[in-house]
């Protein structure tokens, strides 16, 4: 079994970094904002009937679909960056730290209460870190493919 290089420690840096982000700073976000607009656990979202002031639900919503959406798209990162790590782990951590910074600017735009602010910057940031991997992993892919077929 080949052993993986010494750089691929950057990509498990990564890997906590998106533990980080995704666990501590935005989980953080949403455990503020329920307190901020009073709704309450188990709850994921404000209704009419869990939150009284309507002024608060959307504000709410927004926090709470930021992180969501971000943990809806964790697990691809992950493969996706670990994948990608095997092969080119400087590229793949660059393009990973690109991506978290990316998911922080979606989730402050987003907690905005303003649902269009999400991706003012931070979509097109945190894309361009995804296909990075994308594309690491895609050629890889074919490369060995290819090189099967000629074996």
């Amino acid at each position: 079994m080949a052993a993986v290089s010494p750089e691929f420690g950057y990509v498990a840096g990564v890997v906590a970094a998106s533990w980080l982000v995704h666990h501590g700073f935005m989980a953080v976000g949403v455990m503020q904002a329920r307190k901020k607009y009073g709704v309450n656990y188990p709850d994921l979202y404000a209704t009419a009937e869990n939150c009284p002031n309507a002024e608060y639900r959307k504000p709410f919503n927004c926090v709470q679909r930021g992180h969501q959406n971000s943990l809806e798209n964790q697990p691809i990162f992950l493969a996706l960056l670990i994948s990608a790590g095997l092969k080119h782990p400087i590229t793949a951590a660059v393009a990973g730290l690109t991506y978290l910074a990316g998911k922080v600017l979606y989730f402050k735009g987003y907690s905005s209460g303003d649902p269009a602010k999400r991706n003012s910057g931070g979509g097109a940031i945190a894309y361009i870190g995804l296909f990075t991997l994308v594309g690491v992993v895609g050629k890889w892919a074919v490369q060995t493919a290819l090189a099967a077929l000629k074996a």
